[in-house]
């Protein structure tokens, strides 16, 4: 059984499309851009979103670009990857994902643009120092080296 979380979501706008799961396609929840966007190749901009969310305590975000973003608009989500912790969570902590455009682009409002999963946060880690002769297993021949195939 797939344990549920509620997360709690304040809407900027009325014109903000509700956030929405769709079980049974996916586990990414779309994010939508809440403001037209006009950009010109080499721009950068960060798009608002048009919420705030508090989350879980012991869980953050993940904020990656739908796949189709580049092919769709030329834009790239600039930090690949945008995590939010959970103290992220006031009313004017607003979703932003950071855009540069790689060619004039159009983002209407309410375009699916970027992705998000919640996850809990990794257990508390501690680091103990060891020997090159301690790290044991076999060497796998150093970074990029298992091939194009």
């Amino acid at each position: 059984m797939t344990e549920t979380v509620e997360i709690e979501v304040l809407y900027h706008s009325d014109e903000v499309l509700r956030l929405e799961y769709i079980a049974g396609k996916s586990d990414w929840v779309d994010l939508r851009s809440a403001e037209r966007v006009v950009m010109k190749k080499g721009d950068f901009k960060l798009v608002n979103l048009g919420i705030s969310v508090r989350l879980p305590e012991g869980f953050e975000a993940h904020v990656v670009p739908r796949s189709s973003l580049f092919r769709n608009y030329g834009l790239i989500q600039t930090n690949s990857m945008g995590v939010i912790d959970n103290s992220y969570s006031g009313a004017d902590d607003v979703w932003m994902v950071p855009l540069y455009a790689t060619r004039d682009t159009v983002v209407e409002k309410g375009d699916r643009i970027c992705q998000f999963r919640i996850m809990k946060n990794q257990p508390l880690l501690t680091f103990k120092e060891v020997g090159r002769e301690e790290m044991g297993g076999p060497a796998r021949g150093g970074f990029g080296s298992t091939g194009k195939r």
